[in-house]
């Protein structure tokens, strides 16, 4: 084993927490910033995992990088910091969206975050931060905006 294996990846969990059970997850999520990205949460509905580039698949989140006026970037802020809140909770598993699809057209994963039987994604949908996959286009903006 070389040296460099007994190091942690950047943003991965660090401690002597026994690992989690086969099938989950578990990492410390900062913020992505800067061109490497390893672990870390890009938005309210992307993360990188591990090297894997991650779209939750059950919700739709406000924008960050091209919000349509300032309530929506707000919005993404927040939706961003409690995706990493509710990643940095504990373990998770990623599930395959129920209509089979693994991949977007962005070429980014597509999977349901899930913890103790709930999705991560709901938990944002109920807080106001998210809509739900597949309904109606969401209007962040209300009257701001576009």
């Amino acid at each position: 084993m070389s040296a460099l294996a007994l190091w942690p990846r950047a943003g991965e969990a660090q401690g002597t927490r026994p690992p989690p059970p086969a099938g989950e997850h578990r990492a410390l999520f900062p913020i992505c910033a800067g061109p490497s990205r390893v672990t870390c949460v890009v938005d309210g509905d992307t993360l990188w995992l591990r090297g894997t580039k991650i779209r939750i698949a059950d919700i739709d989140s406000p924008e960050i990088s091209r919000p349509g006026c300032p309530r929506e970037a707000r919005l993404g802020r927040q939706a961003t910091e409690r995706l990493r809140q509710l990643l940095n909770a504990g373990p998770f598993t990623l599930l395959p969206p129920p209509d089979g699809r693994s991949e977007d057209r962005y070429g980014r994963q597509l999977r349901i975050v899930h913890r103790d039987g709930e999705s991560l994604g709901e938990t944002l949908v109920k807080e106001g931060l998210a809509a739900r996959w597949g309904g109606p286009r969401p209007r962040w903006c209300g009257s701001e905006g576009v």
